[in-house]
């Protein structure tokens, strides 16, 4: 028997998830204050930028523990406690003095709180609304996405009108506030109860990490996901770099991919998001891979031009954007609903991994090149495993979990 939650409490949770998300969202604006900490450590902007390097590592770890702390204190604690590092650490990086500081503060301890809420939050919330997934998962990462739009110009008004060190406590005050009330209004999704054949076709056994990581499936799902978040996150970090270096476009157009990136990433997770409730999410994985496919050729074997370079960005953040929304169902579907923290949690650890070898294979082999190079491999071989895998276990079929096979609400809170 499991513990029945009101649709009151369900819709709550879901607003506190996208109030939190939003917050959490605003450590992708840190690239604004890149060259004025720069100027205030005096060393290289380089070596300022690589603490969010180190800030999304860290945020990929602590997503990946954020599971067995949710087990232990329960959503709602573990949120504010997440709130409460973020401010902490986001002031602290307003008087950081010298780079190892700034690493602890801004890349551990940010990534840390930031991780800890992102994956938690979001697959608490998944949880609550089995029917429509896809939905609920571009809502609250839509609302990550948006974290950063918004948070742009709030910390850009008062980095112009209050100075670095002011900006910094400004902005961990506002994010700690708002993860806060987020948390207060979430509670814990209950246990999903056992699927009887009546209520899906195909059902889903809830494998435990331990089970879960002993399956091909489970490897394959990873290597697909570092795949997406090593093309997304590196094009999305260097866009500007790719148009004017690489395409030879003035800075102007180089740099106005920037925005074109944020409307693409937004769009791929409500599109994709949206679509996932309607065909299996395997199925949208693909149709991403093919997209992001055809966004990196575009990028090696076009004539590059400003055309080629606006079609490529925005493919491969579509791609990205739309991937990011939908893995979390797509474990769900293949490993459970119970154990979605702790499976997905493990996999998320390719975000913080795909954040970094891009930019490490680009400096040992010298240029863009072998980055897009090595990114359409690894794409053609995760569109092969997106149209091959199967369900794992003695329950997997032809038959990949669609919509209609997943639980109702109703059957969930059984």
């Amino acid at each position: 028997m499991t513990t029945q939650i009101s649709n009151r409490d369900r819709l709550l949770t879901l607003l506190g998830t996208i109030i939190t998300q939003f917050a959490l969202g605003s450590v992708y604006t840190w690239s604004l204050f890149n060259s004025q900490l720069a100027d205030k450590l005096s060393v290289p902007v380089s070596r300022v930028a690589f603490s969010f390097g180190i800030l999304s590592l860290s945020l990929a770890i602590a997503s990946s523990l954020s599971g067995k702390l949710q087990e232990r204190f329960g959503v709602r604690k573990v949120t504010i406690c997440a709130g409460l590092l973020l401010g902490a650490s986001l002031t602290l990086t307003a008087y950081a003095s010298n780079l190892i500081l700034l690493y602890i503060f801004a890349g551990l301890l940010v990534g840390f709180a930031d991780g800890t809420g992102y994956l938690m939050t979001l697959s608490n919330c998944v949880k609550l609304f089995p029917e429509r997934k896809g939905l609920v998962s571009a809502c609250a990462i839509g609302a990550y996405g948006l974290g950063s739009l918004g948070f742009k110009y709030i910390n850009m008004y008062f980095l112009t009108n209050s100075g670095l060190e002011n900006t910094f406590s400004t902005w961990g005050l506002i994010a700690m506030v708002m993860v806060i009330i987020g948390g207060l209004m979430m509670k814990d999704a209950p246990k999903q109860a056992p699927q009887s054949t009546a209520a899906a076709v195909t059902p889903v056994r809830d494998y435990t990490l331990a089970e879960a990581v002993r399956s091909s499936q489970f490897w394959m799902l990873a290597l697909v996901f570092l795949t997406v978040c090593m093309s997304g996150l590196y094009v999305i970090g260097v866009a500007k770099d790719i148009g004017e270096s690489y395409v030879h476009l003035p800075v102007a157009i180089a740099a106005s991919s920037v925005a074109l990136i944020a409307v693409a990433n937004l769009s791929g997770r409500l599109v994709l998001g949206v679509l996932s409730d309607r065909i299996s999410c395997i199925k949208v994985i693909a149709i991403a891979l093919f997209i992001c496919l055809a966004g990196v050729s575009a990028l090696l074997f076009a004539q590059q031009s400003m055309f080629s370079f606006y079609f490529a960005v925005v493919c491969i953040a579509f791609s990205f954007g739309g991937t990011i929304t939908v893995y979390p169902s797509l474990i769900s579907d293949f490993f459970g609903l119970n154990n979605l923290t702790k499976n997905y949690g493990l996999i998320y650890l390719g975000f913080g991994l795909g954040s970094i070898i891009g930019s490490i294979v680009a400096s040992v082999f010298g240029g863009f090149a072998a980055t897009f190079y090595l990114m359409l491999g690894l794409l053609v071989i995760s569109l092969i495993i997106t149209l091959t895998i199967k369900l794992p276990g003695s329950l997997a079929t032809n038959l990949i979990v669609t919509p209609r096979h997943r639980p109702t609400a109703q059957a969930a809170m059984l």
